[in-house]
């Protein structure tokens, strides 16, 4: 019997997770994937949002200002990278002009500090590639980039490793009330537990139906990107934005945390919550849209493209309650949601003090040691790495520079992986030029390997 069950292994879960860990409690996290952030949480845009879109008085517009001041303090802690970058929303007439003003002013009211509207020749001197034509720009010193998906898998790994478990391929079926607990029923049998977490993303509103909360219906929106080049992100300063509209904020550009250039995302609402297609006809349409910001960018560069899927609630709002003693919902967490994550961690486990005493863990560890070891190799260095035959120095992904050592040790912490994909989300080994074309049969390897595979 678990005191708390979190369905989802994405950033809310996982914030969840981790947060709880903090007391003494049976916590497990079940999610129906081969691995964490392996939703939403590993396809969005990866800003940490500053706080002045989301509207006042709503759930998202408060915990996006806590959550942003927290991942200062958090990467310290978690080291899985962040960089405080500053955000521009440009303008390009006094229509737009209208607009910053109420951004601006609603981001006021959020609580927003260092937030102000600059013109033409203070733009350009921030981000000199921009568009010369822009006149106006809402200027967000407190806007940063982080990778959302190693972001979530350093929570999960702290927080199994001050006690929670962690449970994969478990796809809840049912859910069924007991007097004191609930039973889940997943197709890998039951799990008994005090209280049910639901941090499902774009399936959350069939849990809570499951549950018997049926108030809300989750809207699955598909955003499309591109992905540039290792080194392009160089061309913007900032994360650059343009004029919301009513299906979000825009197609923007930004530099990924390392150093990709990205273009995107469009909004539309699809059926199939499985969709990651994307299209070329989109992507058009993404691509002028960014030109409109950046006007030079080399499609020659142009790395993969992807799409993720929006967990967009018809209430509007974040919707984090209490439905009855024992099941909470965390559900409808799209934008901000990876920026209000800790945040929304601290509400639930607020939420559950309400009605259970916690007892501080006087073990926890808010610790975790980063993967990826920067480096600065010279072309000999690199080449001498390349051409070993085993040892931690040996380079497996040319592109990345990803030693073998640094996969040895993705593969030996407290979640179990096999998959290239799990070590790509780690190390970064396949994400370069080649797409895995050289280091995937190395990674392969040392998968075999370390997992002693026949």
């Amino acid at each position: 019997m678990y005191d708390f069950a979190i369905i989802g292994a994405g950033v809310t879960g996982c914030s969840i997770a981790r947060e709880l860990s903090k007391y003494k409690a049976d916590v497990c996290i079940l999610e129906k994937a081969d691995d964490v952030a392996s939703g939403a949480s590993k396809a969005n845009s990866g800003i940490i949002h500053g706080g002045y879109a989301a509207k006042h008085g709503t759930l998202k517009g408060r915990l996006n200002i806590i959550g942003n001041r927290m991942f200062k303090d958090l990467n310290k802690k978690l080291n899985f990278g962040y960089r405080k970058t500053g955000g521009l929303v440009l303008g390009f007439d006094n229509h737009d002009l209208e607009s910053l003003k109420m951004l601006l002013k609603n981001g006021i009211e959020n609580g927003v500090k260092d937030l102000e509207i600059i013109e033409t020749y203070e733009i350009l001197k921030i981000d000199p590639n921009l568009n010369p034509q822009v006149k106006y720009a809402l200027y967000a010193k407190d806007v940063g980039v982080t990778s959302p998906y190693e972001y979530t898998i350093a929570l999960a790994e702290n927080a199994v490793s001050n006690g929670v478990e962690l449970f994969f391929n478990h796809e809840i079926l049912d859910i069924i009330k007991k007097d004191n607990y609930l039973e889940l029923i997943t197709n890998k049998g039951t799990i008994k537990t005090h209280t049910v977490i639901n941090a499902a993303g774009v399936y959350s509103d069939s849990i809570s139906k499951m549950a018997g909360i049926d108030y809300f219906k989750i809207i699955p929106r598909k955003g499309q990107y591109i992905l540039f080049q290792k080194g392009t992100g160089e061309a913007v300063n900032s994360v650059v934005f343009q004029v919301p509209t009513e299906k979000g904020k825009g197609i923007l550009v930004t530099s990924t945390y390392h150093g990709n250039l990205m273009l995107g995302p469009n909004s539309e609402e699809v059926r199939n919550r499985e969709d990651k297609e994307t299209d070329e006809i989109t992507l058009e349409y993404v691509i002028d849209a960014a030109r409109r910001s950046l006007p030079d960018f080399d499609l020659k560069k142009k790395l993969k493209t992807f799409s993720g899927i929006r967990p967009t609630p018809s209430t509007g709002d974040f919707i984090i309650k209490e439905e009855y003693p024992g099941f909470i919902n965390a559900a409808g967490i799209e934008s901000p949601g990876l920026t209000s994550s800790p945040a929304i961690a601290e509400l639930v486990v607020s939420i559950i003090k309400n009605r259970v005493n916690l007892e501080k863990n006087t073990n926890y560890n808010p610790y975790r040691a980063a993967i990826i070891k920067p480096n600065s190799f010279d072309a000999s260095e690199v080449k001498r790495r390349i051409e070993l035959t085993s040892g931690d120095e040996r380079i497996v992904c040319r592109c990345e520079r990803v030693s073998e050592g640094e996969i040895i040790d993705a593969l030996t912490r407290n979640i179990d992986i096999n998959t290239r994909k799990a070590v790509k989300m780690r190390t970064r080994a396949g994400m370069g030029g080649c797409q895995g074309k050289f280091c995937g049969p190395r990674v392969d390897e040392l998968i075999n390997r370390i997992k002693k595979r026949s």
